[in-house]
């Protein structure tokens, strides 16, 4: 249940980032049910690159990370976003996100104050 919780989050993060910036976009008519299905699609590619290939570039980028004092770390979010853009477009779902600047450097910390709202929302069981 918290698995389904936390995608569902994740597609109202992505949501609102698609309605703050043009860079980010869902090609689907949108508020139909292939749009939200799109996001949850998305929402779910997304939980499996952060899971899988973030915390491995975090171990490689450990140095510079505390170097810049956490700021790389919004870099490392921006290419997670990039990169689920990338494999959504292998997949052929209508999900894209521009460039890295202002895209997805904009849209990864808007996913991730609105995901962090919601999780203090929402209870997690803990």
């Amino acid at each position: 249940m918290r698995f389904i919780i936390r995608t569902l989050a994740a597609a109202v993060a992505l949501w609102v980032a698609i309605q703050f910036l043009d860079g980010i976009r869902v090609t689907t008519a949108e508020n139909s049910p292939k749009y939200w299905g799109t996001l949850l699609v998305v929402a779910l590619i997304f939980g499996i690159v952060n899971a899988i290939v973030k915390p491995i570039v975090k171990t490689l980028g450990c140095a510079i990370i505390v170097l810049t004092l956490g700021v790389f770390l919004l870099i490392i979010n921006a290419a997670m976003l990039l990169l689920t853009s990338w494999i959504a477009g292998q997949l052929d779902i209508p999900f894209h996100v521009d460039d890295f600047y202002p895209a997805a450097f904009w849209g990864a910390i808007i996913i991730s104050v609105v995901s962090w709202v919601l999780g203090m929302i929402i209870p997690d069981g803990d």
